[in-house]
């Protein structure tokens, strides 16, 4: 399966873990999605110490964010990206909402695409307002366009205390 153009089309995910070794975690997450062969890895950020966000007391994060290059729908890229973290030991059914997670892959734009389903919402609805986000974006796309916008435009207007370089 192509995307509509014909060709592979360029997506971001978010990365992050707060149980365990956030980096190793990470890395773990991402050779898998590579191995699936189903993505190629185009570009990789920098890791972050982050604060979490919500109201579950909780140790930090570590995040990052990659870009990939995919043949695979969004709805495809996001149960592959599920599909990860269950095999990583993520259950989402006994978790709490903005708790801790062993791994949490979030997918944050694909292509130039919106979309506003039960399932999926391109892009990601909350992705403009995490440093934690939108810190590791910036280091690998600055000048990408997202929801109108440019990512580094989009990080200009927050505030970036808790997003500590690893």
């Amino acid at each position: 399966m192509t995307t509509r153009s014909g060709r592979p089309a360029t997506a971001f995910l978010s990365l992050g873990s707060n149980l365990g070794p956030g980096v190793a975690l990470i890395g773990e997450a991402v050779d898998r999605l590579a191995a699936s062969g189903l993505v190629r890895v185009s570009g990789r950020a920098p890791f972050y110490r982050t604060t979490p966000v919500g109201p579950v007391p909780q140790p930090d994060f570590t995040n990052s964010v990659i870009s990939v290059e995919t043949v695979l729908s969004p709805e495809q890229l996001m149960a592959l990206s599920h599909e990860v973290e269950r095999d990583m030991g993520r259950n989402r059914s006994h978790e709490l909402r903005w708790g801790p997670r062993r791994i949490d892959i979030d997918l944050i734009a694909y292509n130039d695409e919106t979309r506003d389903g039960p399932d999926l919402i391109l892009p990601h609805p909350r992705f403009a307002e995490r440093a934690f986000v939108l810190v590791p974006l910036n280091d690998l796309a600055p000048d990408v366009m997202i929801g109108g916008h440019r990512v580094c435009d989009y990080l200009a207007r927050l505030d970036r205390s808790g997003v500590v370089a690893l």
